[in-house]
């Protein structure tokens, strides 16, 4: 039965959910033009590490932390600020501060969309919430390792939907740490031997990624149990 009071609590949900809508549209706008403005992806080279990351010991640590957070929850390449933390602090210390920048953007990202998101990507994007849903809620550990893996897809829109969705955080950001390292080590290797040993550590990213891309595929086939992330990816992997 309908009636106004029906009417007006769907209008109140229509216009909730604009608003959301507006809040998330206005604000990565106007942290993609902030990003432009500063000239951030021209910073993101050796030359800006160089000048104001390497030799400013804490600050410089901070600074590269700060911004390769930023770089990752915005959906810029992860694999550079993993490459950079090489060249920058050899594999050891670029190890650490590229999974810490990793895993701080994917949980800015997560939270960004379960705090303001959640409404309107289940309002619009209902199927593909469902889809993570189910991949993910027998072992969501597992699952998320296995996504992570994978040599395809989007990091973006992998933490986009897992936050508007019901799976809890922190397996979620557990599963994206341990499922993260293989290829943060190969691109901090491969980052670290543009000063030493180049060829030996070149050829060794090479042959990492790889084998991460082959165990993502293999584990991907054997593990998902007829769940699917993707129709698309799944005829891939075929």
């Amino acid at each position: 039965m309908t009636g106004p009071s029906h009417e007006v609590a769907v209008a109140g949900v229509k216009l909730r959910l604009l608003v959301k809508g507006l809040a998330v549209m206005v604000s990565l706008a106007a942290l993609g033009w902030g990003l432009k403005a500063s000239g951030l992806g021209d910073m993101l080279d050796t030359h800006w590490v160089d000048s104001e990351i390497r030799g400013h010991g804490f600050t410089g640590e901070l600074i590269f932390l700060a911004i390769g957070s930023v770089v990752v929850a915005v959906g810029l390449p992860r694999q550079a600020v993993c490459f950079l933390a090489g060249y920058a602090f050899g594999l050891g210390g670029g190890l650490i501060l590229s999974s810490l920048a990793s895993i701080a953007g994917c949980v800015i990202c997560f939270c960004y969309a379960r705090l303001l998101g959640r409404d309107l990507v289940m309002h619009k994007f209902a199927g593909r919430v469902r889809r993570i849903d189910d991949f993910l809620q027998d072992n969501p550990v597992t699952m998320t390792v296995l996504i992570r893996f994978l040599p395809v897809g989007s990091n973006l829109l992998t933490n986009l939907l897992a936050g508007v969705s019901s799976v809890r955080p922190w397996p979620f950001f557990v599963g994206t740490l341990l499922g993260y390292t293989p290829q943060t080590a190969v691109f901090v290797l491969l980052g670290s031997g543009i000063q030493v040993d180049p060829l030996l550590r070149v050829s060794l990213s090479v042959a990492l990624f790889v084998a991460s891309a082959v165990l993502g595929v293999f584990l991907y086939k054997r593990l998902r149990h007829g769940h699917s992330l993707d129709a698309a990816l799944d005829s891939e992997m075929e």
